[in-house]
């Protein structure tokens, strides 16, 4: 496995968790990272090559080492490992890991430049620390989800974009390379607590400006929230999907010319224009198929593209240009973003079974061959044939 990107050199604990824990751990892993994700023993010896854990795409560019965390050295091991590493990664509900013997305080008396991240859905402390929830829960508590949805429906579940990902992995991995940034200031670790109830919030930092300056009304009334005509997407003459986005008046005119449409429309500053013009629009692009707009649409600047497939997106012209896409074990999927011009990021290794690369990765940190050999017999870890 190689380690190439700007984080080359960086070593990670991940305590193997699901949704937002191992999404912030492939992020670092794809820039260069080594990441150790620590399985329970329980899964190792009992997975085959057919198992959904070689297509889990969030646990790629990583090894993983199977560790029984209630066995009485399993915490041992994370602490070797800690004592090696400048970054730790746990998803528990609050207090799990200090029961288990792997908490933050323990973890520094071991490392004290180690940075402990803390995944959870309501943070560390407060009244509803210990809640349980998932990504829609958190999401909704942000006041987030209240926005999102067309006009006169239910909120819409934005998939688990804003909560588990963007405001919980992606957020816990900005911290995460924040606190590493200022150890080299103070030489010390430190925790950092992220809860994506919070995250999720502040993904969505102007739109609570925007409702109490009263520039955005109900639900599915607004610009950018399918409210306006000319931001929204409509289907096309083959059933697909065509997304419209033209804000600015210019590319409004280009988008009107586009469609072949008269130039006096009715007025689409006023809101009681947009549902004839939603008609309007709708109509016109029911005209042709999602690709022959595509086309007519190359060269000029309407703001429309194609809404695709995630089985086309990496054929498109811009992502084959980008490398936007990889192909791993057969498995096409987004390749490492951003792009670096000196230390490029790549992925070249798939998603682990649990304990396929126990000893492997244990040796090449530096616990040596006797202690392995005592866990491996008492059962503290394993190792996935």
């Amino acid at each position: 496995m190689k380690f190439t990107g700007p984080l080359a050199g960086t070593r990670v604990v991940e305590i193997g968790s699901i949704g937002p824990g191992p999404f912030c751990a492939m992020l670092l892993a794809d820039l260069g990272a080594d990441v150790i994700r620590v399985d329970r023993a329980a899964g190792a010896g009992l997975v085959s090559p057919n198992s959904d854990f070689r297509t889990e795409l969030l646990h790629r560019g990583r090894r993983s080492v199977a560790v029984d965390l209630k066995h009485p050295d399993g915490p041992a091991v994370v602490l070797d490992l800690v004592a090696r590493a400048d970054v730790l990664i746990e998803g528990f509900r609050p207090g799990v890991a200090e029961r288990l013997g792997i908490g933050p305080e323990v973890c520094a008396e071991r490392n004290p430049g180690l940075v402990y991240g803390r995944m959870t859905g309501f943070g560390q402390d407060g009244p509803m620390a210990q809640a349980v929830g998932h990504d829609l829960n958190y999401v909704a508590l942000s006041g987030l989800l209240s926005l999102i949805g067309r006009r006169g429906q239910p909120p819409t579940p934005p998939l688990s974009l804003i909560g588990d990902f963007g405001g919980g992995g992606l957020l816990l991995a900005f911290g995460l390379l924040a606190a590493l940034l200022e150890r080299q200031r103070s030489g010390r670790g430190q925790v950092v607590d992220a809860a994506m109830a919070e995250g999720a919030a502040l993904l969505g930092t102007p739109f609570f400006g925007y409702r109490q300056t009263g520039s955005w009304h109900e639900r599915g009334a607004n610009l950018v929230d399918s409210g306006a005509p000319f931001y929204d997407a409509y289907e096309t003459a083959d059933g697909r999907w065509l997304s419209v986005a033209a804000l600015e008046q210019r590319f409004y005119d280009d988008l009107v010319d586009l469609l072949e449409l008269p130039a006096d429309l009715p007025d689409r500053d006023d809101r009681a224009n947009w549902p004839v013009l939603k008609k309007v629009f709708a109509d016109a692009v029911r005209r042709r198929t999602r690709d022959e707009w595509a086309a007519l649409a190359e060269g000029r600047s309407p703001c429309v593209a194609p809404v695709l497939e995630p089985d086309e997106a990496p054929r498109h012209p811009q992502h084959v240009a980008r490398r936007a896409f990889t192909e791993i074990d057969g498995l096409t999927q987004p390749a490492p973003a951003p792009k670096f011009s000196r230390t490029p990021a790549q992925v070249d290794a798939g998603p682990p079974l649990p304990g396929e690369h126990t000893v492997e990765a244990l040796r090449a940190w530096g616990v040596d061959d006797d202690r392995l050999a005592a866990w491996q017999h008492a059962g503290a870890i394993r190792q996935e044939e």
